[in-house]
């Protein structure tokens, strides 16, 4: 017997009419740009880069100096840009991200005005460029360039060569500037509180230039955050003697800055399950060598990253552990240094418990390499200070705020687990925030339930997946939800305080972070840990240090799964759609079967997980497929062994995306 003439003998026990036929979902639909990659070969149907997939790249030398006094950077730089698309490229424009705190600059959230980046000097391939900006409408449309000009647009810089980068070659850009360090309270994801200097997008960027929408012009306007090139980095900086410095990179002139009991504490660290305490509170003094001016440089050197950050003050401790990674695949692990940076506590403005700082990042290293992919990079560093969240950087994160346990930890290993996404998968943050956020706030999820297991009174049990954790359903199905597929500076982003706009300033965080996360655990729930994580571990390892698109993630899905599951992506990701199922009723037919009927009331198509317990104790778990749902049926019928029947559960596991669980569950009382 068919299951629909199964279906339509079920229906006939419940007396129930034929239901209407439900709304579909449309297809995924790339846009034009995406399919003329693919058809070029840069791109494909299945998720994988094409043959012909290429990427331009930026490597950067950068010597500046930290003037604490003054809370100035100065700076000279040698950008080498090399260009390997098809493309013959006449202009190349450069990102001055600090320029958002210069006066008359588009924004869409407060600063401090600190007048942005003074460029001092640019030339490209050895020729000075003339500034033909117009100074008094920053941030304005200020016409064309011509051949050896240039000029600035709030923080997008546009600049015309003197002859055109050929496909293959290369071009060194000299940048001289300087900026002040705007104050924390002015700021967000970088800044200074006058005792910590933490430098986020502090240099010219070349914007990327990429194969299916050409260059990203988008300007920073503070919301949105980043799309970068990836290329190699060596950084000097010159700073106050009295201060620990630490930046992306490999930390290169260690013997030079630190004396023989600082290097040796570091050589403990590395090899001791401790947390070793590599420079204690007054400490500085005696931990790094004497100097005849009150300065000192530090040098860090790093390959195949897409940004640097530095973080400078005299008010730090430092902590050091290691994780233990097999960064070679040779079944050997390499030791990884962790490090925490912080004012001890009564000093720092915030209380939190930073000193277990080191160890929820030893944890996460070593959970997110097992659970992903090993992680690369010599050395993993949180520190503390003047921001109120957190924010991420290769290498480092810059964690604020007061914080128990459970909540360092917790933004510890989410910043963290941005070094996979976007830092090593290279996504664009700006257009599709939640390709990193969202798949970030699932890995932390994980990272959570991995460590608050209960197994210790400092690792009390918390359930990371509980539907109270989860802020999708705050808004899901209250028609102020917005959908994840948005650029990131078109979100609502609120007019008011919480007691009269508690939903604008929230929906780009639920789109972003909390529905792609709760979204993917479905799609785990629906297919299995197993098959879930080989696709969303091939996707990652596909796009690996190049630049995906949302439909490269879908495709790799598809192509892992074997399904085409447009179904699953467009109600949630493209659109706000819901899933609601319930349990309409429960009979026994004439040999004693158990009868039942599942209705489904929203628009989005999911699967319908059904478990019936018995009054034995026995269960049985039977499933609505999606396909019901797609063939246009609101209602579909299951049949069950015989038995006295206590509970009609659906989804009893949690991880259909149910926006009203009270009508999930049927007991005999029900009726």
């Amino acid at each position: 017997m068919t299951l629909r003439h199964t279906a339509l003998l079920l229906a006939a026990l419940f007396g129930l009419e034929a239901a209407a036929q439900r709304v579909q979902p449309y297809p995924v639909m790339p846009p034009p740009q995406f399919l003329r990659a693919v058809e070029a070969g840069t791109r494909t149907a299945t998720g994988e880069p094409g043959p012909d997939y290429w990427q331009n790249r930026a490597d950067y030398v950068i010597d500046a100096r930290l003037d604490a006094d003054t809370r100035t950077l100065s700076a000279t730089g040698t950008v080498t840009y090399t260009n390997n698309s098809p493309d013959d490229l006449e202009h190349l424009v450069l990102k001055l991200r600090q320029n958002v705190h210069a006066e008359g600059v588009p924004r869409n959230r407060p600063v401090a005005v600190t007048g942005g980046i003074d460029l001092g000097r640019l030339a490209a391939g050895g020729s000075d460029l003339e500034d033909v900006t117009v100074e008094d409408t920053a941030g304005s449309y200020q016409g064309s360039v011509e051949p050896g000009q240039y000029t600035v647009q709030g923080t997008i810089l546009t600049l015309a060569l003197e002859d055109a980068l050929r496909s293959g070659e290369s071009i060194d850009l000299e940048v001289e500037w300087s900026f002040m360090v705007p104050p924390h309270t002015g700021s967000y994801r970088q800044g200074t509180d006058g005792e910590v200097f933490y430098l986020g997008y502090w240099y010219p960027t070349v914007a990327v230039y990429d194969d299916v929408w050409g260059w990203h012009v988008d300007p920073y306007l503070g919301m949105g955050e980043h799309y970068l090139e990836f290329g190699d980095f060596v950084v000097l900086l010159d700073a106050p003697a009295d201060m620990l410095v630490y930046a992306t990179g490999e930390h290169t002139n260690a013997d030079d800055v630190f004396t023989a009991r600082t290097n040796q504490r570091l050589a403990q660290a590395m090899t001791s399950d401790d947390v070793v305490s590599v420079v204690g509170a007054g400490e500085h003094a005696t931990s790094m060598t004497p100097t005849d001016d009150g300065r000192r440089v530090w040098t860090f050197e790093s390959d195949e990253v897409r940004d640097v950050a530095v973080s400078a003050s005299a008010a730090y401790v430092w902590d050091a552990t290691h994780a233990d990674v097999d960064q070679d695949g040779d079944g050997t692990d390499e030791a990884v240094l962790i490090n925490a940076f912080y004012r001890p506590a009564g000093e720092s403005p915030y209380d939190a418990p930073w000193e277990r700082s080191a160890e929820f990042s030893r944890f996460s290293i070593e959970h997110l390499s097992e659970m992903l992919w090993p992680y690369p990079w010599p050395h993993m560093t949180a520190v503390e200070g003047i921001i109120g969240g957190g924010m991420e950087y290769p290498m480092m994160t810059l964690i604020g705020g007061d914080r128990t346990d459970a909540r360092l930890f917790s933004v510890t290993y989410h910043e963290i687990a941005h070094m996979w996404y976007p830092m090593m998968v290279g996504t664009d943050e700006k257009s599709f925030t939640w390709m990193d956020e969202g798949l970030t706030s699932f890995n932390t999820n994980e990272g959570i339930d991995a460590f608050w297991d209960g197994s210790a009174p400092n690792r009390e049990k918390i359930e990371a997946w509980d539907r109270g954790r989860q802020s999708h359903y705050f808004l899901a199905g209250t028609g102020y939800a917005v959908a994840p597929m948005r650029h990131n500076d078109r979100y609502p982003i609120g007019g008011g305080t919480r007691q009269v706009d508690a939903v604008g300033g929230s929906a780009r965080g639920v789109a972003s972070y909390s529905t792609p996360a709760v979204a993917l655990n479905a799609l785990r729930g629906i297919y299995g840990q197993n098959a879930f994580f080989g696709a969303f571990n091939e996707y990652g390892q596909r796009w690996m240090n190049k630049h995906p698109y949302p439909y490269d993630l879908f495709s790799t899905f598809e192509d892992e799964l074997g399904d085409d599951l447009d179904w699953f992506w467009t109600p949630t990701f493209f659109d706000t759609w819901t899933v609601d199922h319930a349990v309409l009723e429960v009979e026994r037919t004439e040999d004693g079967a158990v009868a039942v009927a599942i209705e489904d009331r929203g628009m989005a198509p999911m699967p319908a997980p059904v478990r019936v317990t018995y009054a034995d104790g026995r269960t049985e778990d039977r499933t609505v497929p999606v396909q019901t749902w797609l063939d246009g049926e609101t209602r579909a019928y299951l049949g069950f062994t015989p038995g006295e029947v206590v509970r009609v559960e659906i989804d009893p596991d949690t991880f259909v995306l149910d926006v009203d669980r009270t009508n999930n569950v049927w007991t005999p009382s029900n009726e």
